[in-house]
């Protein structure tokens, strides 16, 4: 009896170790809100909002001027909203609304980050926004970086959006543990999927997908496999520069490529 407690035992603590260790690499949240849309010249609004499982969110709204529609943006799995303002920006200036929010977990938002958990924060965001005076519900377009990109096709097919838009997404998390710990076959006893290749099968709406090719953490070849499994309308675009700094260093052709795809 006293072999099969310590068997048991061993054997708990080797599952807990594990789904630890597997979190620890898919969620860096950050608390501490280091920049506000107002040091960027954007006016912002401040929005506090609830999921269905009643976890308080935070976002900013930053209206455009003369805006052609709004952007919902899913970020990346690590910082907050506050470490994309140069992004935001960027949309702003093709006159589109940006809502941003932080997950479960991060910044000021409420919770504990989870798979299930961000996808649930993402419908709160979407149902949030339709509710706003004068948003055109008929032109939302989803926006994810990296790890935003599998939360924003998830909600694509739960929720009425005009179009998609990724940069630096992955295929699935089991396909990134290939890269990151080659040869061991850890996918299999993975319990975080975010299986975007999966989705995108199944989204409808037009997707455009950018990737660099220089990407350092999601593999070229990762969005490359998203872009042969999409369905049409579908188009890739081919950027260079690092997962993190490519938007920054390529800006102007990063947000020409996406207005042209939103004039479309």
């Amino acid at each position: 009896m006293k072999i099969l407690f310590y068997f048991l035992l061993a054997g708990t603590a080797l599952y807990l170790y594990l789904r630890w260790f597997e979190w620890k690499n898919v969620f860096y949240p950050f608390r501490k809100i280091e920049f506000v849309p107002s040091e960027a010249g954007l006016k912002y609004e401040n929005i506090t909002f609830h999921t269905m499982d009643d976890k308080k969110l935070n976002g900013w709204f930053i209206p455009a001027q003369q805006p052609i529609g709004t952007v919902i943006f899913c970020h990346g799995n690590a910082g907050n909203i506050s470490h994309r303002l140069d992004t935001i920006k960027l949309f702003n200036s093709i006159n589109l609304n940006v809502f941003i929010f932080d997950y479960r977990g991060y910044g000021k938002s409420s919770g504990f980050p989870t798979e299930k958990g961000l996808y649930l924060d993402a419908e709160a965001a979407y149902d949030y926004l339709v509710m706003r005076n004068g948003i055109d519900k008929g032109k939302i377009t989803l926006y994810g970086e990296s790890l935003g990109g599998a939360v924003v096709y998830d909600l694509a097919l739960k929720r009425n959006v005009s179009a998609v838009i990724t940069f630096g997404t992955f295929s699935s998390v089991a396909d990134m543990t290939k890269v990151v710990f080659p040869g061991l076959p850890i996918g299999k006893f993975l319990s975080i999927k975010f299986n975007t290749i999966l989705k995108i099968k199944q989204v409808n709406c037009p997707k455009l997908i950018i990737h660099s090719i220089n990407d350092e953490i999601v593999p070229y070849s990762q969005g490359q496999k998203l872009f042969e499994s999409a369905r049409v309308p579908k188009e890739f675009y081919q950027m260079r520069g690092g997962h993190n700094d490519a938007v920054l260093l390529h800006s102007r052709e990063f947000i020409k490529k996406i207005e042209e795809f939103l004039m479309k």
